[in-house]
């Protein structure tokens, strides 16, 4: 087994629902251990769509990276991910953060994550499940990643209006 790390959005549709039905069709390919909180975050890079619901999960998988990658494509498409415009509004997203200290540089798949240090979307709920997580090309903690970014108005942890 090998202990991966995924971050998840959703800006479209009932962005909580689309989080919790991505989690839940991880399995038997990820057994989820450990989720992080769900943060709202403002959009980055295409900044004129609805804000996006974002978290990290912790898992185990017996899959190899590619076939990892081939799965999350699949749930995407499944919960019904469309095509759209790079970085534009998405019903679901799944990426590979971390996959044990693997490091991977394949053509469609880069392991650890090439812009996780500077998506804050990405870091925040990192950093809540595993803020001494070391990057293993860089030697960096989560934690610090995520304190090098600085500002982090634009993210806030997300608190269901449905309940309660």
């Amino acid at each position: 087994m090998t202990v991966v790390y995924l971050a998840l959005g959703s800006n479209l549709g009932d962005r909580a629902a689309n989080l919790e039905a991505a989690i839940a069709a991880l399995a038997p390919a990820v057994e989820v251990t450990i989720r992080s909180p769900v943060y709202e975050t403002e959009p980055e890079y295409v900044t004129d769509q609805p804000a996006f619901l974002n978290m990290a999960v912790c898992g185990d998988t017996r899959l190899e990276p590619e076939h990892l990658l081939r799965r999350l494509k699949e749930i995407e498409h499944d919960l019904g991910r469309a095509p759209t415009r790079r970085y534009g509004p998405r019903l679901i997203d799944l990426d590979i953060v971390f996959f044990g200290d693997r490091i991977v540089d394949a053509p469609g798949l880069v392991i650890p994550h090439p812009r996780l240090a500077e998506r804050i979307f990405v870091l925040k709920p990192l950093s809540d499940i595993a803020p001494a997580l070391k990057h293993p090309a860089t030697g960096e903690a989560v934690l610090d990643l995520l304190e090098q970014l600085g500002d982090r108005t634009g993210v806030k942890r997300y608190v269901s209006r449905s309940k309660g």
